[in-house]
């Protein structure tokens, strides 16, 4: 068993008991426009382009998974600004599944099977058909894309993460050596600064489900990518609360089965424009 698949089987067992810019086709807007729906979830608008996906050689404690490649996205959509909360996902699911409770905080230990229902149901409520709004979640690459919001650094605030900057475990800090906080939770949506883009806590609080099938990356440039045609496991991004900084970088790469509820996995939405 590999370190990403035995964190992820410790983590369930304990819960039972200088930014740098790669070439853009169109600059991050400072202001993202934002689109609020009919339950209150904001997104945020996000611009057509290309960007480099993965991690450099030089990039410190990387996986031999993070090809990095170029990446071209040819549409906008809008990206979810907060990670679904569980007061959204119990007013449209009419539960709440999570280990933590809190209404402002995110909606936890979902799977990817629930992940995709709830965009579902979400699409079918009166108003958001009638908005023709139809969501879903966000292709590995998508998400990627959104967490850099045009930076190439291992965090899109910079190459330093010890818990200060986004909820992980920060007795283990990546890019220092000073450590910080360890929350050992969830925390509420949106408590730690936004990217360029708006988008908040896309490093750490949850993993966030993708719609992809876990694979190897192509080694050449691809535009607008999918994943693999099939699969076992689907891709999880962003790290979580119990993860090392590490393990939150923006080119770190998670997976898990599709049915699976012990992983604390968690939704972002994205929107096609």
């Amino acid at each position: 068993m590999n370190r990403n698949a035995l964190r992820f089987c410790v983590v369930a067992c304990l819960m039972l008991v200088g930014l740098s810019h790669p070439a853009w086709s169109q600059a991050p807007d400072e202001k993202p426009r934002k689109l609020k729906n009919s339950i209150g979830m904001e997104f945020a608008s996000i611009p057509a382009g290309k960007f480099l996906m993965g991690s450099p050689a030089t990039e410190k404690e990387r996986s031999q998974d993070e090809t990095q490649h170029e990446v071209t996205l040819t549409q906008g959509f809008r990206m979810g600004v907060h990670e679904v909360t569980q007061a959204q996902y119990g007013q449209v699911m009419g539960k709440n599944p999570s280990y933590f409770k809190g209404a402002t905080l995110p909606v936890e230990t979902v799977s990817y099977d629930e992940a995709l229902a709830f965009c579902k149901k979400l699409s079918d409520l009166p108003a958001e058909k009638a908005a023709g709004r139809k969501y879903r979640l966000p292709t590995e690459a998508e998400w990627e894309y959104c967490c850099r919001a045009g930076t190439s650094t291992p965090f899109h605030f910079g190459n330093e993460l010890n818990g200060t900057q986004a909820n992980c475990d920060g007795t283990f800090p990546y890019g220092t050596t000073k450590q910080g906080p360890y929350l050992k939770k969830t925390s509420p949506v949106g408590s730690y600064p936004p990217n360029a883009w708006g988008l908040y806590d896309m490093h750490g609080n949850v993993c966030e489900w993708c719609q992809d099938w876990y694979g190897d990356y192509p080694k050449e440039s691809i535009k607008d990518p999918q994943g693999c045609i099939g699969g076992e496991l689907r891709v999880l991004r962003g790290g979580y609360w119990a993860f090392n900084a590490r393990d939150c970088r923006a080119a770190c790469r998670y997976w898990g089965s599709p049915v699976n509820h012990k992983l604390l996995g968690g939704i972002r939405l994205l929107l096609p424009q």
